[in-house]
């Protein structure tokens, strides 16, 4: 497999002045430069909407002031979607076609794992996120979510299986829940997936995009527009939320299109990232039980311009989301930064994005956006998911096949 390594541009050195510094509660180390102006954002919204609070959107810019390195390890992937470190430093990745793939981290890729179940890969299906059983090590358990074909259309389902020793195979790949009712497009499925500290399962779904299936994101008795929480067997798991005796699996609902989840380092909540329509990419911390209100409530508008449902961006009884963006971010995967590398990024948060092109660096002080940052935003790519490797480094990959280490100079 050919291996291409390449050092990014100047523009992708941060090389930049230092600043004063302060550290939170949470140890995250931010600038203490006032960050109510000067935001990041500078294109116009395509909507009027005024934020809920202050710092809701259009947070100031942060700046790295440690020389950052971005490398392209590898443009052989095909569409990846997921990537997730393995214990002995590689990088397990899945590819939206119905492959996984491993890559060291000097890019060199595998052949394409065999025994996965067969995915609708037609629009934003695929094969989705994936997430490593926390006693891979001894049972070398993955788990993963993908688009599946039923007889009543297609849906999110979550399917587990054993990687083989030698790494070219999975074994006993079996579904473990789907999320119904099944429908037949070929949009919003979600879907991440991640363990928590108890030993279960959390995951997202979309609600499907098309109007007519809107409304199950508020149906709790549908498993589309949720966050989904199961045992590994695929149960509903203990201690969720009551929020509906056919559903108990349930976690949180009114969501749109989830593409990111991740638990912050220090405080264990769980975060989430979600699509909006034309404007309105959403941030939130996530409370079991909670409702987030799609699409009752939103800071965006239909891509054709009109607003959507009576056009309102609060209710009681539904959550605000930390922070939105307006343009959009058109956020993907995310994580957190845990390294001790680079000190200024300390429990920093690492969106993707898409339309956008770039890598959006998040700080957050007390459960608000206090400072965002653009890392990679020349290189043209449709980021698409990231995590920490073993080595402290970030990995990201992009629709256009590529995978990209990110580190101190």
């Amino acid at each position: 497999m050919r291996t291409i390594l390449t050092v990014v541009s100047i523009g992708f050195v941060f090389l930049l002045s230092a600043c004063g510094s302060k550290t939170n509660t949470n140890g995250v180390i931010a600038t203490s430069s006032d960050t109510s102006s000067n935001p990041v954002e500078t294109k116009s919204p395509v909507t009027d909407y005024k934020p809920a609070f202050a710092g809701q959107t259009r947070i100031g810019s942060v700046k790295t002031n440690t020389p950052i390195e971005g490398k392209v390890l590898t443009s052989d992937l095909k569409k990846p979607w997921g990537i997730t470190s393995l214990p002995d430093g590689r990088l397990l990745i899945t590819e939206k076609g119905g492959t996984m793939r491993i890559a060291t981290q000097t890019g060199e890729v595998s052949a394409a794992i065999t025994g996965l179940p067969e995915v609708n890969s037609n629009g934003q299906g695929g094969l989705l996120g994936l997430t490593l059983d926390p006693s891979f090590a001894s049972n070398r358990m993955v788990y993963w979510t993908f688009s599946e074909n039923t007889s009543g259309g297609n849906l999110t389902a979550v399917a587990k299986g054993r990687l083989s020793d030698d790494g070219t195979k999975m074994e006993n790949a079996t579904v473990i829940y789907r999320a119904t009712p099944a429908y037949n497009g070929n949009l919003h499925y979600g879907s991440r997936i991640l363990f928590d500290k108890t030993g279960n399962i959390i995951f997202s779904t979309g609600e499907r995009s098309d109007k007519v299936t809107r409304p199950q994101a508020q149906d709790v008795n549908s498993g589309l527009g949720k966050i989904i929480r199961i045992t590994p067997d695929g149960q509903p798991a203990p201690g969720n939320p009551t929020v509906s005796s056919s559903r108990p699996e349930i976690y949180s609902y009114g969501h749109r299109n989830v593409q990111g989840l991740a638990f912050h380092p220090v405080t264990g909540d769980l975060w989430e990232n979600e699509f909006g329509p034309k404007g309105g990419d959403e941030l939130n911390l996530i409370q079991p039980g909670k409702n987030y209100g799609w699409p009752t409530i939103t800071y965006g508008i239909e891509y054709s311009g009109g607003t959507i449902g009576e056009g309102i961006t609060q209710k009681e009884g539904m959550e605000q989301p930390v922070y939105y963006w307006d343009p959009v971010l058109s956020p993907s995967g995310m994580s957190f930064y845990t390294g001790d590398a680079i000190p200024e990024w300390k429990n920093n948060l690492f969106i993707t994005g898409l339309n956008s092109q770039h890598i959006a660096r998040l700080v957050i002080e007390n459960n608000r956006v206090t400072g965002e940052e653009r890392l990679l935003a020349d290189e043209g790519e449709r980021f698409r998911d990231i995590t920490q490797g073993n080595d402290g480094a970030l990995y990201a990959v992009t629709d256009g096949g590529k995978l990209y280490r990110i580190a101190k100079k």
